[in-house]
């Protein structure tokens, strides 16, 4: 992984954690709006270097895979033990199910459409 790589993941994981508040400070409308902006376009910027990425051998697109697959899966166990928790308190935030679902979609969808092409 090149630095500029790691330094947008980085900037990715500060922008969502400072959204969540986690020192109690007083966020005026415009800062949130700010770390909002700010946030979606670093996230475009590390969809598109996910995007474009390619393996150059055998080794590395097995890399790429298992990579995704790490991905994936802990995406689905933290979306599945939020929705098991809110369940206990009967609150499930609409948010955690429509992304549980949108993952297993595109992972259907991609596998798919990767079955067609090759």
């Amino acid at each position: 992984m090149k630095i500029i790589e790691l330094l947008i993941v980085l900037v990715l994981i500060v922008l969502a954690v400072l959204l969540l508040n986690p020192f109690s400070f007083y966020m005026p409308n415009a800062m949130v709006m700010t770390l909002m902006g700010c946030l979606i376009g670093i996230a475009a910027l590390f969809a598109g270097i996910v995007w474009k990425e390619s393996a150059g051998d055998e080794r590395e697109a097995l890399h790429r895979m298992f990579a995704g697959r790490v991905a994936f899966i802990t995406g689905t166990v933290i979306l599945v033990a939020g929705i098991a928790v809110q369940s206990l308190t009967h609150t499930v935030d609409v948010w955690l199910v429509l992304a549980l679902i949108a993952m297993v979609l595109a992972k259907m969808v991609g596998r798919m459409y990767a079955g067609r092409v090759s």
